[in-house]
């Protein structure tokens, strides 16, 4: 189970922040996971405390230099840190509901490097990183963001963080499908009222209708999912939403 995350990045502070941001920053900031931050400029040696130079055959943009990460990486394992290395990078796996329940149930720690401007050197990559995770098909201005929204996908999903623990169970993608909807008071909002299902006590009924819903929802919105699920899920799709799963 995971009980320590490692960030490498030039930005500390903003990575720092985690611990103020609701119920995962609080299970940092008490303590049951350790988060460490690590910056590359400690270890530079030149009195600009240099991180980045022009690329080597020209093009836009500064590259990190390899030796301040490869020192901070080293320091950071020497430290304690996990040996596995996680750089964040658009080129990496693409990172899923699964992933971060596997990370939460089977790694112990994690050490994520955060990369800047046009990237890190290559041969940092092939000599220190293990895997490389991607947070979406777009490109942000470094790998801080990336890094926090993994550390909140996996550190939720450990026992004690929610207030509940079947919240985690019923999130979208934990059962391949996305989420039902939900609802609370006031029963009528501006003139729209709550499903009669969910007033009748009928936890049966309320469970189907729920199933069906995430169904429904799933073959509208992400019809690519529903490929992935159960065939008993695909036959609980509505008539009116088969034209949406076979495109």
């Amino acid at each position: 189970m995971l009980r320590r995350i490692d960030v490498i990045t030039l930005f500390p502070d903003w990575v720092q922040s985690f611990r103020d941001l609701g119920l995962t920053g609080k299970a940092v900031s008490s303590g049951e996971v350790l988060l460490k931050v690590w910056n590359p400029r400690e270890f530079t040696r030149d009195p600009h405390r240099s991180v980045d130079d022009r690329p080597y055959g020209g093009g836009p943009g500064m590259v990190m230099r390899p030796e301040p990460i490869a020192q901070a990486v080293e320091a950071a394992i020497a430290d304690g840190a996990s040996q596995t290395v996680s750089y964040l990078s658009p080129q990496g796996q693409c990172f899923t509901q699964a992933d971060a329940s596997d990370l939460a149930s089977h790694r112990e720690s994690l050490l994520l490097l955060c990369g800047r401007y046009e990237g890190i050197d290559e041969r940092v990559i092939e000599e220190m990183v293990d895997e490389e995770w991607s947070v979406g098909d777009y490109v942000l201005s470094g790998g801080e963001p990336a890094a926090m929204i993994l550390m909140d996908a996996v550190i939720r999903l450990l026992p004690g963080v929610l207030g509940h623990p079947e919240s985690a169970q019923n999130d979208s993608f934990s059962s391949g499908l996305l989420d039902y909807p939900h609802y609370t008071r006031p029963e009528c909002w501006r003139e729209r009222s709550v499903p009669e299902v969910l007033l009748s006590g009928d936890h049966a009924k309320i469970e189907q209708w729920r199933q069906l819903q995430a169904t429904s929802r799933t073959a509208q919105r992400r019809p690519d999912l529903i490929e992935n699920v159960a065939p008993s899920a695909e036959e609980n799709i509505p008539s009116g939403s088969i034209h949406c799963l076979k495109g």
